[in-house]
């Protein structure tokens, strides 16, 4: 084992999927991802991030506006009660099912129902957060890529993330050369928590390019369907150097 994920060998899928057919599967378009996780608690983003966003934004390094976005958002409860939490911040969550509540937001909050893979914010955030959400990503090295320029400064990302879950071609593990393409590019890893952060934002490429994903790969860490995404080499530092 290295870097806290296994070496499992597995065979590629007779069809990889993207786009519309990716996003459209149930396991994608998940209907309970972040339904019922609110802020602090047993079941909450402060023990999943393993910090209180709140307090992380009331800090003086963001100033008296903060912001915070937030991926795969679900319900956006937790979100809700940050609202409450720091009137003067602005709180973006994005999420592929969206809200199924119909209540009024507090100010500040926005709720937007959108394909991650071609939405894109028009400004910064002090923070960028995706609670077990890149799970469902087909292109999960693309979305880190552009994140990343979604981030200030200053600003924090953090994000759950399964390297057992990232194919070669030909179905073996990739893990190992893209966390050690993630470190090279700022990112830090914490295989116990399976957290994935980056500290400023900045402009990255990985490389990598994404073939497709399979939906039907199984549960992963979680115990939970999630998605194995597979990923070629692009020239000098891809999948084949950087495993040599």
């Amino acid at each position: 084992m290295v870097d806290g994920t296994s070496r499992t060998t597995a065979q590629p899928p007779s069809r990889l999927v993207k786009g519309d057919e990716l996003t459209g599967h149930s396991v994608v378009a998940n209907s309970t991802m972040n339904r019922e996780r609110v802020l602090a608690g047993g079941n909450s983003y402060t023990r999943e991030l393993g910090f209180t966003p709140t307090e992380f934004l009331n800090s003086d390094d963001h100033g008296p506006a903060p912001s915070w976005l937030d991926l795969c958002s679900g319900e956006g409860l937790a979100l809700r009660e940050a609202a409450q939490r720091l009137p003067r911040a602005s709180i973006t969550g994005v999420d592929l099912v969206g809200p199924l509540l119909r209540t009024a937001l507090p100010e500040g909050l926005e709720l937007i129902t959108a394909d991650l893979g071609r939405w894109s914010p028009r400004r910064r955030y002090d923070l960028v957060t995706c609670v077990h959400g890149l799970h469902y990503i087909g292109d999960r090295l693309a979305l880190l890529e552009r994140a990343a320029t979604w981030l200030t400064g200053t600003g924090l990302l953090v994000a759950h993330f399964d390297p057992s879950t990232l194919r070669r071609p030909d179905g073996s593990d990739a893990s190992r050369p893209v966390l050690a393409a993630l470190r090279a590019a700022g990112f830090h890893y914490s295989a116990r928590h399976h957290r994935l952060s980056l500290q400023g934002g900045r402009p990255i490429t990985l490389p990598f390019t994404y073939l497709g994903a399979d939906p039907h790969a199984g549960p992963n860490y979680t115990g939970q369907p999630a998605v194995a995404s597979y990923y070629g080499p692009v020239g000098p530092g891809g999948l084949r150097a950087a495993s040599g």
